[in-house]
């Protein structure tokens, strides 16, 4: 077990989350100019964007292992995997609530929730298109969003889970329905394994 987590590097994903969910409270808030190529551009934060790390870290952990040996290995370790991604969704979303009773801020809610769903997106990726291109595809959900999910007078459209404010049910719906779907694919469907 010492061994996976080391390979995984489990210890860069727990600093890199700290210093997402950090980063995020410090300077979250700050708006980035990005265009809107459909509607009125609304305001995309900077805790809308560093939000991938955690899922990007994930699949460098991933990258990490040699897949033909675990594949054929006794106890593969692709269920830990899934295990790892879903205690991180845990963890992020458990402080987030528990900073929002100490003290109310709607940035640790956003930055759990896009947590959240991108570890649902890099679930969802890894076993059709392996874990580097998952980790770099990631990134496309929140410049996707950025570009076109915007509506009229600036609202996020409903899809868009990533530009909704904190007290969205829809968001937080949709953020969870990924994972919930990302989990169903990784436990289904074989990893592929890309060199």
């Amino acid at each position: 077990m010492i061994w996976w987590l080391k390979i995984r590097a489990a210890h860069a994903l727990a600093i890199g989350t700290a210093a997402t969910w950090l980063l995020g409270l410090l300077i979250g808030t700050a708006h980035l100019p990005l265009p809107a190529l459909t509607g009125q551009a609304g305001d995309f934060l900077v805790g809308h964007l560093i939000t991938l790390a955690p899922a990007v870290l994930l699949m460098h952990g991933a990258a990490r292992a040699d897949h033909p040996t675990e594949n054929v290995a006794v106890r593969t370790p692709h269920h830990l995997d899934v295990a790892l991604a879903l205690t991180l969704a845990t963890t992020v979303l458990t402080a987030a609530l528990l900073l929002h009773l100490i003290h109310p801020t709607d940035m640790a809610i956003v930055l759990s929730r896009n947590i959240t769903g991108y570890i649902g997106l890099a679930l969802l990726l890894h076993p059709w298109v392996g874990h580097r291109a998952a980790g770099a595809l990631i990134a496309v959900a929140p410049l996707g969003c950025a570009a076109a999910g915007w509506g009229p007078g600036g609202r996020p459209e409903r899809w868009a889970w990533v530009l909704h404010p904190a007290d969205s049910r829809t968001a937080l719906a949709l953020a969870l329905a990924t994972l919930l779907l990302g989990t169903t694919t990784a436990l289904t469907r074989r990893p592929t394994t890309t060199p």
